[in-house]
């Protein structure tokens, strides 16, 4: 009997732990292999990576999208406000027209712009060609420490120099897009929570140096190229290398090891990654 009851408690006690699911510290999606769902407007459809509508999407606490918005020919996604979101989009294919606030925009091939909070908008598909763009959302906080600017703030990569940056190595050089309103770096200074949107660029061998940030959660895109992205600590309890190519998609929570590695023969192609922070909820200023 006594051993009955012990046997009974100690299951007790494992079950809780054993149904316990563990969050990652990091998410990796391929896109060509998540489908594209239709939305509520005739001809727009929505790959969602991480945050809504993605597996995981309580794991990026500050991320509310991430994913690809499509538009065939002649479609216009319906016009919207977003409360409590902010926005970043790049254009990765195609070209069209965003309103925004009343005014009208044309858009082509590596623009990039911000959607503020409660900005009503909408984008069409005038070519006759696909439009694909990269939708980057981020919850906002009621009161911001800096007003929104007012006229929507655009450019295009092609504007923005490469450059190397201080603590990383010659051989990645970046683009630096888009930083938070009090930057005086980056081509356009907007977001709230956004921190810093940019792309690298990486030479055969080339590297950014595996790092963690202790307030920020990052998203990787690889546009171009292969090598190993780092995730994680890894068995050596450093760098948890795997390889990538592009249309992967990386997640990075808290203090998770983040990096690149252009791995491979002195030949091979440059690779070029997407890359974008914001801050983690808790850790707003």
């Amino acid at each position: 009997m006594h051993r009955y009851w012990l046997v009974c408690g100690v299951a007790a006690i494992l079950s809780p732990a054993a149904e316990r699911q563990v969050d990652p510290t990091w998410l990796r999606r391929q896109a060509t292999e998540v489908p594209a769902v239709r939305t509520g407007a005739p001809g727009v459809k929505y790959r969602a990576l991480f945050g809504e509508g993605a597996q995981g999407a309580r794991i990026l606490r500050g991320v509310v999208r991430y994913g690809e918005m499509i538009l065939e020919p002649g479609a216009s996604t319906m016009e919207s406000t977003l409360a409590g979101e902010e926005q970043a989009h790049v254009v990765l294919e195609g070209s069209g027209i965003i309103h925004y606030k009343g005014s009208e925009h044309p858009l082509r091939v590596n623009d990039f712009y911000y959607i503020a909070p409660g900005s009503r908008h909408q984008i069409r598909n005038d070519s006759k060609r696909q439009l694909r763009i990269v939708v980057m959302g981020f919850r906002t906080k009621d009161d911001p420490a800096l007003p929104a600017p007012e006229p929507l703030q655009i450019a295009n990569i092609s504007d923005v120099p490469l450059q190397v940056v201080g603590g990383h190595p010659p051989s990645t050089k970046y683009r630096l897009l888009m930083g938070d309103r009090r930057s005086i770096r980056d081509r356009i200074a907007a977001g709230e929570v956004l921190t810093s949107l940019f792309i690298m660029e990486f030479e055969p061998g080339g590297t950014n140096f595996p790092h963690h940030h202790e307030t920020e959660e990052e998203i990787y895109l690889v546009l171009e190229g292969s090598g190993d992205m780092v995730a994680g600590g890894g068995a050596d309890g450093v760098e948890g290398r795997h390889p990538a190519k592009a249309n992967d998609a990386y997640a990075f929570r808290l203090n998770c090891t983040v990096g690149f590695y252009n791995a491979g023969p002195p030949n091979r192609a440059k690779a070029r990654i997407l890359a974008v922070r914001s801050l983690f909820p808790s850790r707003r200023r």
